[in-house]
């Protein structure tokens, strides 16, 4: 019998884990964006002295892992779990950095819902007394997620207004049973949700409605409202994604209005960096979260948040079958109290 489900989908953590330590790296586009002065780290060039752009995400990966075991005052050898994914095919850029790391390692891939599905499993695992260290970890980067999911980089496509920039850069949490918060105390997995769209180009109205189905049961298991929140923040959904969100929670009863953002929403500034609907990619959701969000936690702006990262689970092969675009959308809360 489970003792920690609340309704139909959420689990209350009774022995909720302490986020210890971060970490941020991005790319020179993502640090010349609003959120620059929360990075940790910003790179002068996105090759980063790599012969390929996947073997630069993978560096990015690794040693966004490194700095947050030392941002914890930890060593690697403390980590009893490495939990990460990327966009790339077969998830390369986690698992040859994983190979540097030498640390158990569980490779997942939800595209830009990594980030939330690594927080919640590594939770889970704490909650369960499976491990007191875990490290949570995504990538992205937009010159190879460009090539793997659109056109050549030479090619030079014109992007339509719904197109998303994918984020260079990585994002790592330690999570621990020991520490003074901030703490993960809810889990809310999603589900897939299909709305039929086809264009890839329009992953924000793919990816809405799955946003959308998992804010509400988050909502009717907890009993909470979106007022207990201080911050409700989804990824990546950009500008069309979360217009969407905002006019469908509404019409369910759900006010968001002023405590909704959306990580690709705030990661660039569309009217001076030429980004379209924003930003997206697993990178995307990392860095805005480890940076700007627990940053802003640390000062005591927010208390209590909400972070529901979403993925578009397709590829170029099956959407070239005419198939469309399954998402899905993992959430969690973050609280500066354990109870």
């Amino acid at each position: 019998m489970s003792l920690k489900k609340l309704g139909n989908r959420t689990v209350k953590l009774l022995n909720p884990p302490s986020i210890i330590g971060n970490y941020t790296i991005v790319g020179p586009k993502e640090g010349d964006g609003p959120l620059k002065n929360y990075y940790d780290q910003i790179l002068d060039d996105d090759l980063w002295g790599q012969e390929s752009w996947e073997k630069a995400e993978s560096k990015i990966q690794e040693e966004a892992i490194r700095a947050a075991v030392d941002n914890a005052g930890l060593s690697i050898q403390d980590i009893d779990y490495l939990i990460s994914g990327d966009l790339l095919n077969q998830i390369v850029a986690s698992g040859y950095s994983a190979r540097q790391l030498g640390i158990p390692y569980f490779g997942l891939y939800g595209a830009c819902s990594t980030m939330t599905e690594s927080l919640a499993l590594g939770s889970m695992l704490i909650d369960g007394g499976f491990a007191d260290n875990i490290i949570c970890a995504t990538s992205s980067h937009f010159s190879s997620a460009e090539r793997q999911f659109r056109f050549p980089l030479e090619y030079a496509a014109q992007r339509v207004f719904s197109a998303q920039w994918t984020v260079t850069g990585s994002g790592a949490t330690i999570l621990s049973s020991y520490g003074s918060g901030p703490y993960i105390t809810h889990v809310t997995p999603g589900k897939i949700i299909d709305p039929g769209i086809k264009d890839a180009s329009n992953m924000g109205a793919a990816m809405a409605p799955a946003a959308m189905d998992t804010l509400i049961h988050h909502f009717r298991d907890t009993g909470f409202s979106p007022s207990d929140y201080d911050l409700i923040i989804t990824g990546d959904l950009g500008l069309v994604g979360k217009s969407i969100v905002l006019d469908m929670m509404k019409k369910e009863g759900y006010d968001l209005t002023g405590i909704f953002t959306d990580c690709g929403v705030e990661v660039f500034d569309p009217q001076k960096q030429d980004t379209h609907a924003g930003g997206s990619g697993c990178g995307c959701s990392a860095v805005v979260f480890n940076g700007f969000v627990l940053k802003e936690m640390a000062k005591g702006r927010y208390k209590r948040v909400l972070f529901g990262a979403t993925g578009a689970l397709h590829s170029t092969l099956i959407t070239q079958q005419g198939e469309s675009i399954p998402s899905i959308c993992h959430a969690i809360t973050i609280d500066i109290n354990s109870e």
